[in-house]
């Protein structure tokens, strides 16, 4: 820290209780007094130096004992200790920390170069220019005193002067800093490498980065914090360094932040006020650079997290919420599930808050030129990844909150059906919600199962969905008929992909006559082993089609007898529907009488070609030992 020393003489200075007296031999003819304190010094070196003790001690001239109130002076007893010691003469010595006190007190004295040469004024004003705006560490240490001296340092103009300078050394490259530089107390020669006792160590300096500044301007109060942020965006700085600091400033202040995650290793302080913490994330939120992408969407709802703690303003909410909607793919499942910070809510997570967040998104979605592609669109186009993104965070969401026996089906049915239908390529995460929700809510009639389920769309469920749905009991029965009839459609479609390899096979190159070369060889060894599994699958489909084609039959049949009891009691309608799900047959039954016929021509289809696909193979096996 930067210093210079003013006057030359010994201190006479001498502190008793709550009185300082000056032990020249000379008896006290005048007592200042500063609030709680008094100084017994003498008239001639005070008015030699400031104009305005001058004037109170004449006007005090007639009193018997002069006594001059000194309750207004800036900085207290702490200036006008200073202040006295250089009317002395007695050694003082300027620095960062008592400048701005020294020359708020000397402009309150009036002690101007009119008066004395040289005087406290010009000193004092001389190293706060030449010496404290010029660098960074002593620029912030005088402005955090300038907290304890307003107005008069505002009057003076030394807030905006040590803002001016941080705002300028904030914004510039630090690695292109002039030689000497003693920020963060390193001294580099004009070569680059460190200084040490003024000789080169040979090393070079490290780089900085943009964000150097953060921790040290972090120890300012908001006030001037805020002015600091806003002269820099006044001169251009980047909104994502800007964001970066407050982002920063909001750690070190605001606890909330740091309870759930560990947001880096950012020092707290002394915790504020519940009140204080309020302000400040509000005056925080006005601050944030409004683009998309300028504060992480973590960091972002951290703060909304702490917003609805703290029972911040609606404004403040809002805003945070709609900041969070512009990058929502960039949200993780474990930031998402905001807990309920309201008696007033019976559910565990705030579901509302997290349906405004998405219609945020899906609106800005639209406003950027979103349509409603087609499936192959979505699955193959890289733009619809933020979109696509959503809903699989959206779905992940929904199977956290299924569990909730608090959980309304109209709530859970409104967010899932929120997510446009081109955003799932697939289903499956959907389904999973589904059935966690059933299965938590048991209670749910026919009616309201039937309502929710209408949210999937049973084309869209991969096969291992598809065979999970049609043995799952929870599932309306006309949900699961439909399930099994896109997995057997799924099914032939994965048969005749394989038979289309099998021919795609019979016509390949035959070898050539001779011997084969070893790379001819392994190639046929490689189709045979393709075939031998691709016989493997088409065996299991084979029974599998076999199966079905038997447990159809069985079930019509168990049908058939059951509906002849039920005509013969009046029962026929109860039969139809709860019979099959007390045998735990409620689907297969609805399927069989439709596609046993096609089942069974298919099997006959299906074994010829099977046997087709043997001699395939067979031939190729036996023509690769006929020439090796």
């Amino acid at each position: 820290m930067a210093s210079m020393k003013l006057g030359s003489k010994p201190d006479a200075f001498k502190r008793q209780g709550q009185a300082w007296f000056c032990t020249t031999g000379l008896p006290s003819d005048v007592t200042v007094e500063v609030g709680d304190m008094s100084f017994h010094l003498h008239k001639f070196p005070l008015l030699s130096k400031s104009a305005f003790l001058a004037r109170s001690i004449e006007e005090n001239a007639d009193q018997e004992e002069c006594v001059i109130k000194l309750n207004d002076i800036p900085g207290g007893a702490k200036s006008f200790e200073l202040v006295a010691r250089f009317c002395y003469g007695v050694k003082i010595e300027l620095s960062p920390a008592n400048v701005v006190y020294l020359r708020c007190a000397s402009e309150h004295l009036e002690m101007t170069e009119e008066v004395a040469e040289d005087n406290l004024i010009a000193q004092s004003e001389m190293f706060l220019n030449q010496v404290v705006l010029r660098n960074w560490k002593d620029s912030l240490t005088a402005l955090e005193t300038c907290d304890d001296l307003l107005p008069h340092a505002e009057d003076l103009q030394i807030v905006k002067r040590c803002i001016e300078s941080l705002a300028s050394k904030a914004t510039t490259d630090p690695n292109l800093f002039g030689w000497p530089i003693r920020e963060h107390g390193i001294m580099q020669s004009p070569g680059g490498s460190v200084l040490w006792n003024g000789i080169s160590t040979g090393a070079r300096p490290r780089n900085f980065n943009a964000d150097w500044w953060y921790d040290d301007a972090s120890s300012l109060s908001f006030p001037m914090y805020k002015r600091l942020i806003s002269t820099m965006e006044s001169r251009g700085i980047q909104p994502e360094i800007i964001a970066g600091s407050l982002t920063y400033y909001a750690k070190k202040y605001l606890p909330g932040l740091n309870r759930r995650h560990s947001m880096g290793t950012v020092p707290l302080t002394a915790a504020l006020s519940e009140v204080e913490q309020k302000n400040l994330l509000e005056e925080i939120d006005r601050l944030l650079p409004v683009q998309k992408g300028i504060a992480s969407t973590k960091v972002l709802l951290g703060l909304l997290r702490t917003a609805m703690i703290l029972k911040a303003s609606p404004t403040c909410i809002s805003n945070l919420e709609k900041r969070i909607g512009m990058q929502l793919d960039q949200a993780t499942l474990e930031d998402l599930l905001l807990p309920n910070f309201s008696y007033t809510m019976e559910t565990l997570y705030n579901v509302e808050c997290v349906h405004r967040i998405l219609d945020h998104f899906l609106a800005m979605d639209q406003a950027n030129g979103g349509e409603s592609p087609c499936l192959d669109d979505v699955m193959a186009s890289p733009s619809l990844t933020p979109i696509t993104s959503v809903a699989k965070l959206i779905d992940g969401y929904l199977a956290e909150i299924a569990p909730d026996i608090n959980l309304k089906l109209p709530k859970f049915q409104a967010l899932a059906s929120a997510v446009p239908e081109y955003a799932r390529p697939l289903d499956d995460g959907l389904y999973r919600a589904i059935d966690i929700y059933l299965k938590a809510h048991s209670w749910l009639s026919e009616a309201e199962r039937e309502q929710l389920c209408r949210l999937l769309d049973c084309q869209k469920l991969s096969l291992e969905a598809c065979t999970h749905a049609a043995q799952n009991e929870r599932l309306p029965l006309r949900v699961v008929v439909q399930v099994l009839f896109f997995e057997q459609l799924q099914l032939r479609t994965s048969i005749a992909g394989c038979l289309l390899v099998s021919d795609n096979l019979e016509g390949s190159r035959p070898l050539r006559s001779g011997i084969a070369t070893s790379g001819e060889a392994g190639g046929w060894a490689t189709t045979v082993r393709e075939n031998q599994v691709l016989k493997v699958g088409m065996d299991n489909m084979r029974m599998r089609l076999a199966e079905l084609e038997k447990e159809c039959s069985s079930m019509r049949q168990e049908i058939e007898k059951l509906g002849g009891r039920s005509s013969k009691g009046g029962g026929g309608g109860w039969a139809s529907r709860v019979v099959p799900r007390r045998l735990g047959l409620k689907v297969r039954s609805q399927m069989c009488s439709a596609q046993e016929g096609s089942v069974s021509e298919q099997q006959r289809s299906m074994s010829a070609k099977l046997d087709k696909l043997q001699a395939k193979v067979t031939k190729h096996k036996k023509q690769l030992a006929a020439d090796a």
